[in-house]
């Protein structure tokens, strides 16, 4: 009976990690996990991970910043409190909808921003009260961890420490 086994390589140099990256995926190895101090340009690629739908969710919270900010005038400017102000109708939305378009943007711009940060921390996990998944906490500060799933065969495990030694790990631990 074989136990799962995780395997992982502290690297010093992003350079080296996602060169390591490649060259592990190359030989047929599945990457789980990188843990990074700061964004590594081209790893997601390098990673083979799935586009993002975080683009798909900023244009929903953009639509609905931009339908709050109309209703808003409506209700302000049309229902509740109709006023002539500088001789323009008051009677209809369409007639004033110049006039609305620059709150309308920023209004647009705050919902999609706003909504998007929640949105980002809470799918990484980064709520308040949340813990640190990292299994190692030199990746908050200057060191980068692959981490790699692996079945229990020590001829699999070997293998894959070799080739993290060989593309330049630091440390290689065994979970």
């Amino acid at each position: 009976m074989n136990k799962e086994k995780v395997i992982y390589g502290l690297y010093g140099d992003d350079d080296v990690i996602l060169d390591a990256v490649k060259t592990i995926r190359s030989k047929g190895h599945q990457v789980n996990e990188v843990y990074s101090p700061f964004p590594i340009h081209g790893l997601d690629n390098a990673m083979g991970l799935k586009y993002s739908r975080l683009a798909i969710c900023s244009f929903i919270y953009g639509c609905i910043g931009a339908s709050c900010a109309l209703l808003m005038f409506w209700y302000i400017m049309i229902y509740d409190w109709p006023m002539n102000i500088g001789g323009k109708p008051n009677f209809t939305l369409n007639e004033n909808m110049p006039a609305f378009i620059p709150v309308t943007f920023e209004m647009t711009v705050f919902f999609g921003a706003h909504l998007m940060v929640i949105t980002f921390l809470i799918r990484c996990g980064l709520y308040p009260g949340s813990t640190s998944k990292s299994p190692d906490s030199r990746t908050t500060d200057d060191k980068f961890l692959m981490e790699i799933h692996t079945s229990g065969d020590e001829k699999e495990v070997k293998k894959i420490k070799d080739l993290m030694k060989i593309t330049g790990a630091e440390e290689i631990n065994e979970k």
